[in-house]
């Protein structure tokens, strides 16, 4: 099969995703800029939320640049990851409209490290179909980012039932390594081409 009704779908539900997350940002009953008070611990789950979700769907697009046709098992990865992406919005508006409290906090982590698990299953499910060999197995490695990323949200899970602020920061740490695109599978891809000389 074709990637293009996987990528277009992925891309139609992040977007879904996203327009969620910003509907949870309540206008505030008054019109005090002290009002506005009341929305910043929403507005801090919102953007780290919201860099979550730009994340995944750069590298999501990054990793299917490699990839030229997929199976059965790469949609149901695929559907793996978005179910728990659709969670994002739920967590977020959550812990943000409690302040960070413990059990929020703790969800968000968990919805956290069950999309990383799911970004994984799809990677390893992509290269099975294209083989050990092929261009997104020699880009992807040994993927320390990914096996870091997800020991310092056990960390943070584990930590959020006596400190939720500490888990929220290393949160965010977690979302600085990723900032920044991955540019494994874009070196590979780049590598591989033919030159124009």
């Amino acid at each position: 099969m074709e990637k293009g009704r996987l990528e277009a779908f992925s891309d139609g539900v992040i977007a879904i995703i996203i327009t969620i997350m910003v509907l949870e940002l309540k206008i505030p009953k008054g019109a005090d800029i002290h009002e506005l008070r009341e929305l910043v611990p929403v507005f801090f789950s919102y953007v780290l939320s919201f860099i979550y979700v730009g994340i995944y769907w750069n590298n999501h697009h990054h990793m299917l640049q490699a990839v030229q046709s997929v199976n059965g098992a790469i949609l149901w990865a695929n559907m793996h990851l978005l179910f728990w992406l659709s969670l994002i919005p739920f967590v977020t508006a959550w812990m943000g409209e409690n302040y960070f409290a413990r059990w929020p906090v703790t969800c968000y982590g968990i919805v956290l490290i069950m999309n990383a698990i799911a970004y994984t299953i799809l990677m390893f499910t992509l290269v099975r179909h294209l083989g050990k060999d092929s261009l997104l197995a020699r880009a992807m490695g040994r993927d320390y980012k990914g096996k870091v990323s997800t020991a310092i949200y056990a960390a943070a899970i584990a930590i959020s039932f006596t400190n939720p602020k500490i888990s929220f920061a290393l949160y965010i740490v977690v979302a600085c390594i990723w900032f920044i695109p991955d540019k494994r599978i874009e070196k590979k891809i780049v590598g591989e081409e033919p030159s124009c000389d």
